[in-house]
């Protein structure tokens, strides 16, 4: 009998690696339930707050409208600055999560300001919204960018980004969803319970703030990075030009991924006005927005089933195409139509979905595309371009909006009985054709500039890891 403590011992099962990969896929989009309802509660529900319930005058709720465009715009451009900041950070806890946890405990609580019906002056009103904005806009960005950066770090394997990041955008949609389906009856409930309308909306943000919280914390304490993915060069701020105006496949899909999201803002952030003043019942925006999340959820839930069965270009020219189809068959809907509603939402959303997460999977290859091309990794400014993204087309999208309750006659409206035919026919149009037209000039963005597929990148992977092998050999 051999002695066993001669044998050779037995290398254990790689558990603690796969463990880790489950806490990383699960643990990083639990993150994003609260933290996407209360985005959704101030980028889609803002206005109609200020319009429908505050009740504020048309010359506040038009200087509102451009505060909201002028603010976001200028935090767009400020992300990428913020992103150099989170790319040299050095701190015990990693480069990402200190920023992730300073933005969502500050972001909160100004969140709540937001929606305090404060008795004011106008001037006062104004003034004062605009300074909290401002703040709240600020700290999200450091959370965001903070956020979406660590993703590129948690693994190189394009597979299980996808698989991270769409369960991550599962989660998103159930926070977006759960927001977008509750906001009238759960406001209007609280409103009835306490006898004022205006504070519902107050409590609702409270509740939100609270869950946003716990959820991002417990991330942070799930999620660790791949260190040996992770690098630690300094960026200085005037590198940051360069950086993001070289990386070519980082502009291509920046580009497209603004005029597609700038489409989709406008659609989305007039949805609860149409069915108030065209379709002529609000209530059942709850009913087709529960339906729409259900087909977006099961669409990203199907993703990575998808993804493996077909290319990214494939997968992305069929979602375009359901989107526009979706969008024709939204505007050629009479009223009452809710069948053709319904069919056209779930086109349009389950469709979005798959487009969302491709994009972002887009974004993240760039990271790797950069540091071939550079030598130098920049996560965070490489992904400072998804909220970039996200915050011009609200802005845009915002200024779209604004515009059209003014200018189609829904602020001073008191339904869809006092809706003219032009006015009715300004909502649809700026709901559905000019969206249309921008996601289609989208596409062809991405088709004729964008070439990093899936060889590609797998090339690069592997040319950077003999890079590293080679640096470390000398």
């Amino acid at each position: 009998m051999s002695d066993p403590s001669s044998a050779t011992p037995r290398t254990p099962p790689p558990q603690r690696p796969m463990r880790q990969t489950i806490r990383n896929r699960y643990g990083f989009g639990i993150g994003t339930i609260g933290r996407d309802a209360a985005y959704t509660m101030i980028s889609m529900f803002l206005l109609f707050y200020l319009s429908d319930i505050l009740e504020v005058s048309t010359p506040v709720f038009a200087a509102i409208t451009i505060v909201l465009v002028v603010v976001r715009a200028i935090d767009a451009i400020v992300d990428p600055f913020v992103g150099v900041l989170v790319d040299n950070t050095r701190s015990r806890f990693g480069k990402f999560k200190p920023w992730i946890v300073a933005g969502i405990l500050a972001s909160s609580s100004l969140m709540v300001v937001l929606f305090t019906p404060w008795a004011i002056g106008d001037a006062a009103f104004i003034a004062v919204f605009t300074v909290v904005y401002i703040a709240w806009s600020a700290a999200f960005a450091a959370n965001d960018i903070g956020y979406w950066s660590m993703l590129p770090a948690l693994t190189q394997n394009q597979r299980e980004r996808e698989k991270i990041g769409s369960f991550a955008r599962i989660c998103a949609s159930i926070g977006t969803f759960s927001m977008v389906v509750g906001i009238v009856p759960i406001s209007s409930a609280v409103g009835a319970a306490i006898g004022d309308i205006r504070w519902s909306f107050f409590w609702v943000a409270l509740t939100i703030a609270a869950v946003m919280v716990v959820l991002q914390l417990v991330m942070v304490l799930l999620v660790r990075e791949d260190r040996t993915i992770v690098t630690h060069s300094h960026t200085r701020f005037r590198e940051l030009v360069s950086v993001i105006f070289r990386n070519d496949q980082l502009l291509t899909v920046a580009i497209a991924f603004l005029l597609f999201m700038t489409a989709f803002g406008v659609t989305t952030g007039l949805g609860i006005y149409y069915f108030g003043y065209v379709y002529g019942d609000e209530g059942m925006y709850a009913v087709f927005a529960a339906v729409l999340g259900v087909s977006q959820i099961t669409a990203l839930a199907l993703y990575p089933l998808m993804a493996a069965r077909l290319s990214r270009r494939t997968l992305f020219t069929i979602a375009l195409a359901v989107v526009v189809a979706g969008y024709v068959l939204f505007f050629l809907t009479p009223p009452g139509g809710l069948v053709m509603i319904i069919i056209a939402g779930v086109g349009v959303f389950a469709a979005q979905a798959v487009i969302q997460i491709q994009l972002l999977m887009f974004i993240a290859d760039t990271v790797e595309y950069g540091e071939h091309k550079f030598g130098r990794r920049n996560d965070s400014v490489t992904l400072s371009l998804q909220p970039f993204v996200y915050k011009l087309s609200s802005a845009l999208a915002n200024g779209v909006i604004g515009w059209v309750v003014i200018a189609s006659g829904m602020k001073d409206a008191a339904g869809a009985a006092d809706m003219t035919e032009p006015g009715v026919m300004l909502v649809k149009a700026a709901m559905f054709i000019v969206p249309g037209v921008l996601i289609a000039v989208s596409y062809l963005v991405y088709r004729r500039f964008y070439v990093l597929d899936e060889g590609r990148y797998a090339q690069i992977v592997e040319e950077l890891r003999a890079r590293k092998e080679e640096h470390a050999g000398t």
